[in-house]
């Protein structure tokens, strides 16, 4: 029988015995039914996980009780920082679903000049928000024990400079490829594009910030397409695919 995986922001040690915030005692009384004594795993993203025990399942608390830990990881040993262009809707929430599901350990919305998504702060709050759950929620679907570090989002000219290691951007005109090139152990800070892909003007940004252009075939893929080709291709190379 499958045991049930939640992501929990709380701090976990054997021996404890802890209640549950009501949406995931929601989750586990009404859409997975768990009942007392059955068990889970929890895990908070700092690494490792926990076998638990529930104690108590009724509509005024969930508790569990903290029983062993696990000492695992999945992390690829690449380390990617991933800036991503800002798509709309499904888009932007499918990429950085399966983002976290390849691997990345790090992520950073990026308002670009092509981007269709207008944000005041509100506006970023709440997306910041929406995309965190599917982090934490991607997160416990692969088995993942570190979780992802989402960061706000920014805009590209601003984010750019600063970044670190194999600095690679997608660009479909590139004459570069992945398998040319080697990030020698310092990990990979990757940039995708929004629908429409970069502005001339970005692509200079990127350049003097020591970004280089590479391109995945002859075909023009959609923003959701690349992203995801792009990092099974360096996980291929240099990750944990290999």
């Amino acid at each position: 029988m499958r045991v049930s995986r939640l992501y929990v922001d709380l701090a976990l040690n054997v021996g404890r015995h802890i209640e549950l915030n009501d949406a995931a005692g929601h989750y586990l009384r009404t859409v997975l039914r768990l009942k007392q004594d059955q068990e889970i795993v929890l895990f908070n993203g700092r690494g490792g996980e926990y076998r638990c025990r529930l104690e108590e399942v009724s509509r005024q608390r969930v508790s569990v009780a903290v029983e062993q830990f696990i000492d695992r990881s999945v992390e690829s040993p690449l380390a990617i920082n991933l800036g991503l262009g800002i798509s709309r809707g499904d888009r932007m929430d499918w990429a950085v679903q399966k983002a976290v599901e390849l691997g990345v350990a790090s992520l950073t919305p990026l308002i670009s000049e092509r981007c269709v998504i207008k944000f005041d702060d509100d506006k970023k709050q709440q997306r910041q928000q929406h995309w965190q759950s599917i982090i934490q929620h991607a997160a416990e679907q692969s088995g993942r024990t570190h979780l992802p570090e989402l960061n706000p989002p920014i805009a590209l000219a601003d984010w750019v400079d600063g970044q670190c290691g194999l600095k690679l951007f997608l660009d479909p005109y590139a004459k570069q490829v992945f398998s040319e090139l080697n990030p020698g152990g310092e990990g990979v800070t990757l940039m995708s594009g929004p629908e429409g892909g970069f502005s001339d003007q970005e692509r200079e940004y990127a350049k003097a910030a020591g970004f280089i252009p590479v391109r995945m075939g002859g075909r023009i893929l959609r923003t959701e397409t690349a992203v995801l080709a792009a990092l099974a291709a360096v996980q291929t190379l240099w990750g944990d695919f290999r």
